[in-house]
Order: C-alpha cells, then structure tokens, then sequence
C-alpha cells in the first residue's frame, strides 16, 4: 500500500452530523464527486434546496459538478484560499474519522483500507453517540426529529 492514496468525498449533513453519501476512489476525478453527489441527491426531500459547502479542490470546480448543482438548484460555497470556514464541520469528522479509525492502524491494501472507511461511516451515523445530539447517533437524531 506504500505510495497509493484513497480520496474520500463526503457530504454531512450539518443537521445532526450525519455523513449523508460518500464515495471512496484512487483519484480525486469526476466519477469520485459525481458519484458522490448523486448519492446525495437522491436523498434530499423533494423540494430541499440545500447548500453545499466544499474547499476548493480541483474536483469540486468541474463544470459537471457545477452544472449538476445548479440543475437542482442547489447552492455551492467555497472558502477562499487559507479560509476554511465553510467546510470546518468536515474537516471535524476528517479528523474523527483519523483519530478513531486511520492512526496506529496498518493496512495490507487500499481495498483493506476503503473497507474500513465504509464501516466506519456506518459506525460513525449509527451508533457513535454525540452529546450535542442529547446522547443520540445522527440517525437516531434524524429519525427521532422525523418522528416529532
């Protein structure tokens, strides 16, 4: 595994903190953000028009992309260079998502790797516990917020 980088693209949703969609991919190209994207889609409610936020990284300035949100009608926020402000939830869960499951950690392959970042995901909605949601994971926020 020397040498080779895994790019994970997330949306959260800054609602409960729930990692809505994500994709995993050896390049950040379009199919990592597109794909990622339409997962995103399909779960908004009908209607939703939210915001997203995203550093500005090559791949989240591809025409596609950009054309993809504004066929929705959705609404992109980059910081500016050295300004991380609108993306500092993410950058929060990246370093959970490190601290948790990545450091001290060895993985045979990026397979391995790609692997546990999915089960972590999993674990990260549905059964990490946050005090800010009262002691609830997101999922359990979310459907206990629908359920009101």
């Amino acid at each position: 595994m020397a040498g080779e980088k895994l790019y994970l693209s997330p949306v959260l949703d800054l609602f409960n903190g729930e990692i809505v969609a994500h994709q995993i991919d050896t390049s950040p190209h379009y199919p990592l953000v597109g794909q990622m994207l339409e997962q995103a889609l399909s779960r908004l409610p009908e209607g939703a028009k939210p915001m997203l936020h995203s550093d500005q990284g090559w791949q989240y300035q591809y025409y596609r992309y950009r054309n993809r949100l504004e066929e929705k009608g959705l609404e992109q926020s980059m910081s500016r260079k050295g300004n991380c402000l609108d993306n500092a939830r993410m950058e929060s869960f990246f370093g959970t998502l490190k601290t948790e499951m990545y450091h001290g950690q060895r993985f045979a392959s990026i397979v391995e790797l790609s692997a546990a970042i999915d089960e972590y995901i999993d674990y990260y909605n549905h059964d990490r516990i946050k005090m800010g949601l009262t002691g609830l994971s997101p999922v359990a926020d979310r459907n206990q917020a629908a359920a009101a």
